[in-house]
């Protein structure tokens, strides 16, 4: 199928035609989770967009390379040039090992992705193992002339990069700008040339855990050099895609396209994504305002902002039923939506399985099957337009619904056609999968011999005309929440949440 996808650029600030640099291989690097506490649902959004953005590549028949980063050094406190490594940090306080922290947390992140639904990406580099890709990237930019030696450690020189280049070209802001709004940072007074300059390398305290020999100081690489370096180590020069959240496009995402010009002379990335914000009263949610819940937390239902639990593909949808460039505002009235709106779609797709195909269509159920799998390409190709995937999958529920009623007719082909055009979008594309205690399969199948049993058994006092035990029958398992119906084809009965 030829590819019609068009994705919002960042640095454009329009939608651009995906032609990827070396078709059919596409390079993608998404900045991945500093691993200090346990993934929240902060770090759920960006990995459940690029997941959907890798699996739709790949549907689309390209040879996808995705490469996420594990930042497990150098990003300080603030995310400024001073202060202490937050990893360290934590280190400290639990009187272990930094990289007992770092990895304890990246298996909590894998646990909580691997439960969301997000396939591993195709490598995964870790900051610590990557020293000397960021010390080679330092020295090319202090031999290109836009960095400076202070007192062991290394800065990125703004203001000669800016006579060559421009400095704020992914943000927006003008140089004067971000000057102005680095008048009032303190750090690294007395080393920086210019406020708004940038670490490359940082000269470490005496009490600093985490240092490297280089040949400007012991020390530790500063934030920004660790996705240029290792975007660049494996996927090139230049690659396709670098993703992220939205609150790294300044300063970390400048930075890159900075150290890369800095480096290299050239752009390395030729489309930049982020996904938006999830909030929480309006206000982003983050470790470091406070008022984040942990993944686990939304699993379990122990938070104090939690009504009940949700389920991982609850929140996975809740994700998916908004554009992954809007924001998403976290209530439990909206996970409660998505926790219905997931449960009709695999209640209809489990539905499917017990219709019955007739000779022909009614006219507006071939209308809505023959037009299903382009409307669906149509919004997937429109930078991953998923609200409207759902909506049109939603419309098919509506149609399924009817089928079981019996108040519309389907032939074999166009029966196929929505099984098949169902289970592409939910699963293979948007990575929706059947949950216990979440969709009709994984409940109909615990309860369905026992429900037939009874079913059997009502058939059989329907026969002796014993209408009192029928309806009893009928009645009784409504009460436990069973919908059963009588139709001129045989029975049939759905477990109601």
């Amino acid at each position: 199928m030829e590819s019609r996808l068009v994705i919002y650029n960042t640095l454009t600030r329009q939608k651009e035609r995906f032609e990827p640099l070396h078709a059919p291989n596409v390079g993608m690097y998404v900045c991945g989770p500093t691993v200090y506490g346990d993934p929240h649902l902060g770090h759920a959004r960006p990995a459940i967009t690029f997941d959907l953005v890798f699996r739709y590549l790949k549907h689309l028949g390209y040879k996808v390379r995705y490469v996420r980063n594990i930042t497990d050094v150098g990003h300080l406190e603030h995310d400024a040039d001073e202060g202490e490594d937050k990893i360290a940090k934590k280190a400290r306080l639990e009187q272990l090992e930094p990289m007992e922290i770092a990895q304890y947390y990246t298996n909590r992140y894998h646990q909580a992705m691997d439960a969301l639904g997000c396939e591993r990406p195709s490598i995964e580099p870790h900051a610590t193992g990557h020293i000397i890709e960021q010390q080679q990237l330092v020295q090319q930019i202090l031999d290109n002339g836009f960095a400076y030696e202070s007192n062991g450690s290394i800065y990125f020189d703004i203001e000669a990069y800016n006579k060559k280049y421009h400095y704020g070209i992914l943000s927006g802001r003008s140089l004067e700008n971000i000057k102005d709004a680095s008048r009032d940072n303190l750090d690294g007074v007395g080393e920086k040339r210019n406020q708004a300059d940038f670490a490359l390398w940082k000269k470490a305290q005496p009490e600093h855990i985490m240092r490297w020999p280089s040949p400007w100081s012991d020390g530790f690489p500063g934030w920004h050099c660790e996705c240029t370096a290792m975007g660049r180590k494996y996927l090139g020069e230049e690659f396709d895609i670098h993703g992220g959240g939205m609150d790294l496009v300044f300063p970390h995402h400048e930075c890159e396209i900075a150290q890369a010009f800095g480096s290299m002379g050239h752009q390395a990335v030729k489309y930049w994504m982020h996904n938006n914000m999830i909030t929480i009263g309006g206000q982003k949610m983050g470790k470091s305002l406070g008022n984040f819940i942990t993944l686990e937390q939304f699993f379990t239902g122990n938070h104090k902002l939690l009504e009940k639990a949700y389920s991982p593909m609850t929140i996975r949808f809740f994700i998916l039923s908004a554009h992954y460039r809007g924001t998403v505002d976290f209530s439990n009235e909206a996970l409660e939506a998505a926790e219905k709106g997931l449960d009709k779609l695999l209640n209809a797709i489990s539905d499917l399985e017990r219709i019955q195909a007739g000779d022909k269509c009614d006219a507006e159920t071939e209308m809505v099957v023959k037009s299903l799998r382009q409307k669906c390409y149509d919004a997937m190709n429109d930078d991953f337009a998923t609200p409207q995937v759902i909506s049109h999958l939603f419309e098919a529920c509506t149609v399924v619904n009817k089928l079981i009623d019996h108040k519309a007719t389907i032939c074999a082909d166009c029966l196929k056609k929505l099984k098949e055009t169902m289970h592409l979008f939910t699963f293979d594309i948007l990575g929706l999968k059947a949950e216990k205690g979440n969709s009709s399969d994984a409940r109909e199948e615990a309860y369905g011999k026992v429900v037939d049993m009874v079913l059997e058994l009502r058939a059989k006092a329907r026969a002796e005309k014993d209408w009192a035990t029928c309806d009893k029958i009928r009645d009784e398992l409504k009460e436990a929440g069973f919908e059963v119906k009588d139709t001129k084809d045989g029975v049939t009965w759905k477990l109601n949440k």
